[in-house]
């Protein structure tokens, strides 16, 4: 196995090509959450009419994916890399298909597909037309463009892509179980996926699914939303630590969903209120653009 099929080298081989590309690097949002769409570079940038070209790699927790470590291609916890441009470049498809060829994809030879998949993320307002891209007939990434985020239009239009890292890696390295993966070599040792995760999966797994304590999650869950409120009520509202209090909470409301503890009309009225709260959010951070704008 070439060393340039490690997951650790392909993301960097993605990393270099999107920065050619005319992207900046930038890091991680650190905290929990459950899809890189969540990135504040992403739900700020993409509600404001203005040039910008973003590449991280986001670590994303779904408790609800959670299968305690035995299923060779679902995990709660995996990593997307995501590129974020606005406006979307003309030639962005073909420019994606470049980068499948960086990472020595045979374009030609396989079955490379863009099947439509409209996208929406319901609790931050945030939807567009897409297509999954399936190799082979595995969906290894999303594409989409944004028409709203934070339930404001978005113009002009942001496209985000959403590499599947860890499903890319299996076609690369022919692999059938994502534990199995090479993610480096170390000391002249091939370290494997499960190497890194498996245990970090199944103890994460447990928790997810049987041993989360669901008053406790209920008091910080709402602790959180109420605190989000109040900092961007704020005279001087604080924008950022409002969405990130926003963002745990809706980590801990899918904790709750994963354990079934809300019923229907609870869990519609809860997606209502993370809508509700992420456009204040967004008007506000709107507003302050523009006032600084003027000023």
């Amino acid at each position: 196995m070439n060393n340039k099929t490690y997951l650790q080298n392909i993301i960097k081989i993605l990393e270099k090509f999107w920065e050619k590309n005319g992207c900046t690097i930038i890091p991680s949002l650190d905290m929990q959450i459950g899809a890189g769409t969540f990135h504040r570079e992403t739900f700020f940038n993409a509600i404001l009419p203005k040039k910008f070209a973003r590449i991280y790699l986001q670590a994303c927790r779904r408790p609800s994916d959670s299968r305690h470590a035995t299923s060779k291609n679902r995990l709660q916890h995996y990593y997307q890399l995501q590129v974020v441009i606005s406006p979307p470049p003309i030639n962005i498809q073909s420019t994606y298909i470049n980068s499948l060829k960086k990472l020595k994809v045979d374009i030609k030879k396989e079955d490379i597909k863009f099947v439509e998949d409209n996208w929406e993320n319901k609790t931050i307002g945030a939807s567009g037309i897409g297509w999954e891209v399936r190799i082979n007939g595995m969906e290894v990434t999303q594409f989409t463009y944004f028409q709203k985020v934070a339930s404001l239009d978005c113009n002009p239009s942001t496209v985000e892509i959403t590499y599947g890292l860890e499903r890319i890696a299996m076609h690369i390295q022919n692999q059938k179980n994502i534990y199995e993966l090479i993610w480096s070599k170390e000391n002249f040792k091939k370290v494997k996926y499960k190497n890194l995760f498996l245990q970090n999966e199944i103890e994460q797994s447990y928790y997810n699914l049987k041993e989360i304590n669901v008053k406790e999650i209920f008091y910080f869950f709402k602790k959180n939303m109420k605190e989000s409120k109040r900092l961007i009520c704020l005279n001087m509202p604080l924008i950022y630590p409002s969405y990130e209090h926003m963002l745990t909470s809706i980590h801990q409301f899918n904790l709750l969903d994963t354990k079934k503890c809300l019923s229907i009309i609870e869990r519609h009225n809860y997606i209502r209120r993370f809508r509700k709260l992420s456009k204040l959010i967004a008007k506000t951070y709107i507003n302050k653009m523009l006032n600084e704008k003027h000023n």
